[in-house]
């Protein structure tokens, strides 16, 4: 009988640095996950992928990222609508952070030949005007505070604006100041007449255009009709 060798798996050793406290890997996975969530997926094991969960903040990030872009796919956002985050959601103060800060930040953390900011950009940004916004909390503190500013809020949508009438145009439209063949096309409401408005009919009634009491003799002359016998 042939003797058979069992070898056993080799696996990388780990770094033999010490043990880290349980919350330092608790913020290392925390930001694995929102490095992977950007994405849309984690991996899950060798070859394959998961969904992952989006944070409020990313799903914020997403919504003003395909704001006014159909072709978006939320995965960058370009000036405009950083902007339009930073003004929605209250992060430009008009005192320690303007529209001008803003644009700075942007052209700062985007790349040189880039129009866009990705995630992981836009989170960069956000803590340079942190800094700015909250110069009495530290780094951390300061950051959290704008996270929760822009956490799952929307883009705001202006209303449609009213057209104010103007004086020449109230008076083009008030049909009680039409005057010759365009005042017939309307009754006394204002309302159109149709094809009475813009034919001439003629009565065959045989009563003057006016008569209040309009086949009023018909009524008169006409018999009831009889029952059969």
């Amino acid at each position: 009988m042939e003797e058979f060798k069992v070898q056993t798996a080799k696996h990388p050793v780990p770094n033999s640095s010490p043990m880290r406290p349980h919350s330092e890997h608790s913020k290392e996975n925390a930001a694995k996950r929102l490095s992977s969530a950007s994405n849309g997926t984690s991996d899950g094991g060798a070859g394959c992928k998961t969904p992952v969960e989006i944070t409020a903040l990313e799903e914020a990030f997403r919504r003003f990222a395909i704001h006014g872009d159909t072709r978006a796919t939320g995965k960058e956002m370009n000036g405009k609508n950083w902007s339009k985050l930073c003004k929605d959601c209250g992060v430009i103060d008009g005192k320690s952070i303007t529209l001008t800060d803003v644009d700075i930040v942007f052209s700062k953390v985007k790349n040189k030949s880039g129009r866009t900011i990705t995630y992981s950009q836009f989170k960069e940004a956000l803590v340079e005007l942190a800094r700015k916004r909250f110069k009495d909390k530290s780094s951390e503190d300061a950051a959290q505070e704008v996270y929760k500013m822009i956490e799952g809020k929307s883009p705001i949508i202006s209303g449609v604006t009213r057209a104010v009438a103007s004086p020449t145009v109230s008076r083009l439209t008030d049909t009680t100041k039409f005057t010759g063949s365009h005042k017939e096309r309307f009754d006394e409401t204002g309302r159109g007449k149709g094809k009475a408005g813009r034919v001439e009919m003629v009565d065959t009634s045989g009563y003057v255009p006016g008569y209040k009491h309009a086949g009023s003799y018909e009524k008169k002359v006409q018999k009831p009709p009889q029952k059969p016998m």
